[in-house]
């Protein structure tokens, strides 16, 4: 609760369905908007520009969600770094949780990968940019970096 979690994710989830409907609905409905008519035949640029949108959009409103979701995991790292006052075991703690999902990823269902604590999801490099969490390696190094300042509290 102190972090606004739920509602930062909340706003972030309705921006991207608000984004993505509303290039639904200037796909469908709004043809004229980008200058298309259906009795226009020889214009067939602007059909596809539309359709491009169409699947762009959503990719997009996705990707933004997500980036916003990897953010929030360094508030709440930084949070319970503060709260427990040992970023040290916190990154430890996230060490030996990414052990456990080399060890054994859980590749079952990926619409649950954000309730987790690290990324249960293998992948490359292309796959990070739809992780709901960001590099442990990052985590770590940050909570790392935490520890002289709350040591000099």
């Amino acid at each position: 609760m102190r972090n606004r979690d739920t509602l930062t994710s909340t706003v972030a989830a309705t921006l991207a369905g608000l984004i993505t409907h509303a290039v639904q609905m200037l796909f469908w409905f709004g043809g004229s908007i980008l200058g298309g008519r259906e009795d226009d035949r020889d214009d067939r640029g602007s059909g596809l520009a539309s359709l491009g949108l169409l699947i762009v959009a959503p990719i997009a409103a996705t990707l933004l969600q997500l980036a916003v979701s990897r953010t929030r995991e360094y508030g709440a790292d930084a949070s319970g770094a503060e709260l427990s006052g040992d970023p040290e075991a916190l990154a430890s703690a996230l060490a030996k949780l990414e052990r456990g999902v080399e060890a054994a990823p859980y590749d079952r269902a990926p619409a649950t990968a954000h309730l987790f604590i690290v990324n249960p999801l293998s992948g490359g490099a292309v796959m990070s940019l739809f992780s709901t969490h960001p590099p442990i390696e990052e985590r770590i190094r940050r909570l790392l970096a935490m520890t002289p300042a709350l040591r000099a509290r």
